[in-house]
């Protein structure tokens, strides 16, 4: 079985308790039997389910209070996107001059790409229109141990966009090159202090693959992408089978721009993950700005310009133009993304923490908010006005992606899942959704191991996870989403279960998750 879904977050929080419970509609013995179990002493379990039409409940057990709700919260910052943009938008990546350029092809002036948050940038293009993920993303190797890797180049939308310079007749940049970062104020977030940023490369990423090779000799050690901009050194030794890995990465303490591997893995080593081949593991870029500067420079070198400003530096961005002053005509290359539900579909399936909440940012950006907390007060105001959500039924401060303090309660997820029926995106918004047993963080449940519980219910659960964990807590692990149910009708549900302990080794996260498969399946075999 995977080893755990999404990002697994250690933090100091305390989970608070579930208050007071709402109107019970009790759950049957078979659901009974797995919820009190005796893991379960002392958690907090909140599960609930109806029908798209009428809203009676077929089950509503446990408090509807507030739960902590992991990246289910995804499902309304994705939601929401989905339905302001609509799910045909596509991002618009344009690269202007600044100046004149001469007869022999030379710009006297600057060139500007503008990010306009563009997750992938092309980076996971496929040749039939949709978007590349594994159900072990790279976002999530340092988390999960491992990932898969997407057969795609993380640079394929920067080469484009250099190609299209050279072809728009410019053979030479006398200026500097910079890309403009403000269509909203960058932020970071708890969920491992990510920045977010409308410029985005690889996910702002440098994978890590390691693979060893002979006893007593060096291990392969290579990585994406490669750039002046950040490369990595690496002393990573072959051992016997009979060793564990242990493998180090950090940023070299005298130049950022340098990862140092070092470590140990053993003869014939592949991660305890189904379908992993190697290990994998990640760096964070720390400036996406200016490493989308050098990329885009060395893209621009590949394709025959030269640029005199040096590859490697800071970008410069008080050279910008005013916002907003760019003209049409001065405009030199355009990158023109796939559809945003391809984008929704990404996001949903593998849970990606910085897409989540790079939707929140476009959402906001259709209200005209480019702050994290005008954002944040713009959704709110939507999910309360226009979708009828009740104020007190979720609490949102910091992200849009979930950990480690978006809380809901279920009937406010339970109440955004029927909305969002109603939709015009709610084709896509359906579609985007890990299926169990099929795909995205729900592909090896009932599978991997085989489970007889579940397996009837493979294909016909569409739903969200959630975990985060805490030292020694599962502070929230959560399935949310839609059931094809027995009768023929699709319910909207929600199974949420919030300080589990003691938590003493990711298999008994394992076993939450399976467990709350096991419900889902009962869920959708019953009624």
């Amino acid at each position: 079985m995977r080893a755990c879904f999404v990002a697994v977050i250690w933090t100091a929080a305390v989970v608070t308790s579930a208050a007071a419970s709402a109107t019970e509609v009790g759950a049957p013995p078979e659901i009974r039997a797995v919820i009190e179990a005796p893991r379960y002493d002392g958690a907090t379990w909140g599960i609930r389910a109806e029908g798209l039409e009428d809203g009676t409940p077929v089950i509503a057990t446990g408090p509807d209070a507030l739960f902590f709700t992991g990246s289910v919260r995804k499902l309304f910052s994705v939601g929401l996107a989905l339905d302001a943009l609509g799910s045909d938008h596509r991002f618009r990546t344009p690269v202007y001059r600044t100046g004149p350029v001469d007869a022999e092809g030379v710009l006297k002036g600057d060139l500007v790409l503008v990010a306009n948050g563009d997750l992938t940038l092309g980076g996971r293009d496929r040749a039939d229109g949709t978007i590349a993920f594994t159900n072990f993303d790279h976002t999530e190797s340092n988390s999960l141990g491992s990932s898969i890797l997407t057969d795609t180049d993380p640079l394929t939308g920067i080469r484009t966009l250099a190609h299209d310079v050279a072809a728009a007749g410019i053979t030479a940049v006398e200026g500097d090159v910079i890309i403009d970062d403000r269509l909203f104020e960058s932020f970071r977030v708890p969920n491992g202090n990510v920045l977010i940023t409308p410029v985005v490369v690889n996910d702002n990423l440098v994978d890590v693959s390691i693979v060893p090779t002979e006893v007593g000799q060096a291990a392969d050690v290579d990585w994406r992408p490669r750039s002046a901009a950040f490369t990595v050194a690496a002393d990573v030794m072959t051992v016997p089978a009979d060793q564990p890995a242990a493998v180090t990465l950090e940023v070299s303490p005298d130049d950022p721009s340098i990862g140092i591997v070092t470590g140990t893995i053993p003869v014939g080593y592949a991660p305890p993950l189904p379908g992993v081949p190697s290990l994998v593991q990640t760096f964070a870029i720390p400036d996406p700005s200016s490493y989308a500067r050098t990329v885009f420079i060395e893209a621009l070198v590949e394709a025959g310009v030269a640029v005199a400003a040096p590859a490697r530096a800071a970008n410069p961005v008080a050279k910008l133009p005013d916002i907003g002053s760019y003209r049409p005509d001065d405009r030199v290359a355009e990158l023109v993304s796939l559809p945003y539900a391809q984008y929704a579909r990404l996001i949903l399936k593998v849970s990606h923490n910085l897409g989540a909440n790079l939707s929140l940012m476009l959402f906001g950006l259709t209200e005209g908010a480019r702050t994290r907390d005008t954002a944040l007060a713009a959704e709110r105001t939507a999910l309360v006005e226009r979708f009828g959500l009740p104020s007190g039924g979720f609490d949102f401060p910091t992200n849009g992606s979930g950990s480690p303090d978006s809380r809901a309660s279920p009937a406010t997820v339970t109440g955004l899942l029927k909305a969002m029926s109603r939709t015009d995106v709610a084709e896509p918004y359906f579609d985007a959704l890990p299926i169990l047993g099929v795909d995205g963080s729900l592909a090896t449940i009932g599978r991997d191991p085989p489970n007889p519980l579940i397996e009837p219910a493979i294909g016909k659960v569409y739903a969200k996870t959630g975990t985060t964990v805490e030292p020694g807590v599962l502070k929230a692990q959560v399935f949310a989403g839609y059931l094809d149910a027995r009768s023929g009708d699709r319910l909207a549900y929600v199974v949420y279960v919030n300080n589990v302990a003691p938590i003493e080794s990711i298999a008994d996260v394992i076993g939450v998750f399976s467990d709350e498969g096991v419900i889902s399946a009962l869920l959708q075999g019953r009624y």
